[in-house]
């Protein structure tokens, strides 16, 4: 029996970048609920992502947490932000659900880690060989 370690990839909170735009989007009236949700962000919104799954917590005071293997997400969708340093992230997984990722620091590098881990778990669930995952 061989116990594997879960190596993490990314644990932190949303991109400081975001709270920055958007504290100074709060000048104006139009920006204030903009600014609200940065801060809302900023103070309870972390990332885990590992070699085995996803865990997201948020929500108002931190309460809310979602974990996510690998082999439930079906598909990858990121849209950047703030001139492609930070970006949105969506995961859609295989029953339709949606976990949502805002403001995620280095998201591009981010986008390739999960997407290798997705297609290491097909391989996985097939029987097939990927490089640097073996079924």
């Amino acid at each position: 029996m061989t116990i594997s370690t879960e190596q993490i990839f990314y644990e932190g909170g949303p991109a400081k970048g975001d709270l920055i735009v958007n504290l100074l989007a709060g000048i104006t009236l139009i920006g204030l609920p903009f600014t609200f949700g940065a801060l809302v962000r900023a103070l309870w919104l972390r990332f885990k992502i590992t070699n085995k799954r996803i865990s997201v917590t948020g929500g108002w005071l931190g309460r809310d947490k979602t974990q996510v293997a690998y082999s439930q997400v079906s598909e990858v969708r990121a849209v950047p932000r703030g001139f492609g340093s930070w970006g949105d992230m969506v995961l859609v997984m295989k029953d339709g659900s949606r976990l949502e990722m805002r403001s995620l620091p280095r998201f591009r590098e981010t986008e390739n880690y999960i997407t290798e881990r997705i297609n290491g778990a097909r391989a996985k669930e097939s029987g097939q060989y990927v490089q640097g995952f073996a079924a």
